[in-house]
């Protein structure tokens, strides 16, 4: 397996996970100092050939102090890799990815997927640049005072603070995420930034007209700025039923369509580790499914009915797999490897140089 780099996932065991309490608001962790990351954990990872993944560090929603949630999870995440040196490598920059990949080590892409930790102060732009944080997302699915997010009915866009916030990451050498963001979040942002930036983890809205997909106008504008897309595995790759593999093919294709070879690659949103208790997994999703929606960050058409990843194309051979579905279809093997890697690696590299 050639280069592979997850623009935005998962290192947990799933299996491992317990039901949210619908009472306990105060935090929406997707990491949660890698409490979940276990050996069977690193091991499907490494299987899977991955060599680097940004995961989500700090606040994404909740009632917990933004900004003191945030450095207290970056410090645990810094603690946990530590103590795995043969496993892990904490990713600075491009270099580390290539000597994780070479050492058998999997890269950790510190991300955010929110941009509330800053308060009111760009200031912390440097600050958690400084603490090695590496992509930021300027919104989850609201509003904040950044701009808008993908459910925000009314969307105006990026605000003033916003724009100087896009500004701060990119001098920063921070890559912008402009996943989960408005129509007009994206194309503002887009417009005003002078590096390449990133969709870390989208669909096509032209494939599925969903609001957390992404229209041929803000891919067309990422590919044309030097940015990536990362096609997620997730339920919005089709706007009702469970997705499958060739719903992800079908989105795959039509980015490579429209914003060419060199600008699509993968944020599939989830990990390596396969269900072991499907009965267990409903029960979990059921659960955070009702959390979100009664925090209000749900996205359109969640349902504990589908699953958070594609039943045929899950677990540590899930790359692999996609490969061969794609070299089954016609792209050849140096195209594979863009989308796999080489293209999220090329970003990075521009972004954090």
């Amino acid at each position: 397996m050639n280069l592979v780099i997850n623009a935005l996932g998962v290192l947990d065991n799933p299996n491992l996970r317990t039901p949210p309490g619908a009472e306990d608001r105060s935090v929406m962790a997707y990491t949660s100092t890698g409490q979940n990351v276990d050996a069977r954990a690193l091991a499907d990872a490494r299987a899977a050939g991955l060599s680097a993944v940004n995961i989500t560090l700090g606040h994404v929603a909740g009632s917990a102090e933004p900004f003191e949630a945030t450095v207290a999870d970056i410090a645990g995440w810094d603690a946990f890799i530590r103590a795995r040196p043969a496993a892990l490598r904490k990713v600075h920059g491009v270099a580390d990815i290539d000597a994780a990949r070479a050492d058998g080590q999997i890269g950790v892409v510190y991300g955010f997927q929110n941009t509330e930790m800053l308060g009111r102060s760009a200031d912390r732009v440097a600050l958690f640049a400084n603490l090695g944080v590496r992509v930021i997302q300027l919104t989850y699915n609201g509003r904040n005072a950044v701009g808008c997010g993908a459910t925000v009915a009314d969307d105006d866009g990026l605000s003033g603070f916003g724009a100087e916030v896009v500004q701060r990451l990119q001098q920063e050498r921070v890559l912008v995420d402009l996943s989960h963001s408005s129509e007009q979040t994206c194309l503002d942002a887009l417009r005003l930034a002078h590096r390449p930036l990133a969709i870390t983890h989208s669909g096509c809205r032209a494939v599925a007209d969903h609001p957390r997909n992404k229209s041929d106008a803000e891919l067309r504008l990422l590919a044309e700025r030097g940015g990536v897309v990362g096609l997620y595995f997730m339920p919005y790759l089709r706007l009702a039923g469970q997705p499958l593999a060739a719903d992800l093919i079908a989105h795959l294709e039509h980015a490579l369509q429209v914003c060419g070879e060199d600008h699509v690659g993968l944020g599939t949103d989830g990990g390596t580790t396969a269900i072991d208790d499907m009965d267990a997994y409903r029960a979990m999703l059921a659960a955070e499914t009702e959390l979100r929606r009664s925090m209000g960050i749900g996205a359109p058409g969640e349902t504990p009915d589908v699953s958070l990843f594609l039943p045929d194309l899950c677990g540590p051979t899930q790359f692999v797999r996609l490969a061969e579905l794609l070299a089954a279809r016609g792209h050849g093997q140096a195209r594979i490897d863009k989308i796999l890697g080489g293209n999220f690696r090329r970003l990075m590299q521009e972004a954090w140089a």
